[in-house]
């Protein structure tokens, strides 16, 4: 029997620090978009001098924090997942289901890269209204979290191939189709 998943806060040195780091990025995103949403009610409530380029600061953090986070915080256990179907069928179909269904993912997702590349290659050539920053570097952060996803459902499929349940599903039979 396999080990259970380990918990966010556990695992090498490296890999906490890494974790760490990683919040770290989205508590300055967070904390930019916050002081930027400020300043633009004070701009524009207090003083009638409304700022465009706060709220472009605002959307884009918004847009960042969520990638950066689907890509780095969430668990796996923290995915929400309709499983309805999914928990009414034996262990077995379950492992059946969670292979199919994450290749079935990471194929259609590898297969998107070439285009998402060239999508936001060819996005250097727009920039941002106030802050003049090309598009090409806002979006950016899909093409990592789409390769981040990749990762991640490619080790579900291995994780399950070997007998692994997902993380955070219910099976009655601990961490392992059985």
């Amino acid at each position: 029997m396999s080990q259970p998943t380990p918990a966010r806060g556990s695992g090498p040195v490296i890999v906490r620090w890494m974790r760490r780091r990683a919040d770290d990025v989205a508590v300055a995103l967070m904390a930019v978009m916050f002081v930027s949403f400020l300043l633009q009610i004070v701009f524009r409530y207090v003083l009638d001098r409304p700022l465009g380029w706060t709220e472009e600061i605002t959307v884009l953090c918004w847009v960042w924090v969520l990638l950066w986070g689907e890509s780095f915080i969430v668990a796996d256990a923290d995915q929400v997942r309709f499983d309805i179907l999914y928990n009414a069928v034996p262990p077995a179909v379950r492992r059946v289901f969670t292979v199919v269904a994450s290749l079935a993912f990471v194929v259609l997702m590898a297969l998107s890269l070439p285009a998402t590349w060239r999508y936001i290659a060819f996005m250097r050539r727009e920039h941002s209204a106030y802050l003049q920053i090309p598009f090409n570097y806002l979006y950016s952060i899909y093409l990592l979290f789409a390769v981040m996803c990749i990762a991640r459902q490619a080790r579900v499929a291995w994780r399950a191939w070997r007998g692994a349940a997902p993380a955070g599903t219910a099976d009655v039979t601990g961490d392992r189709f059985e």
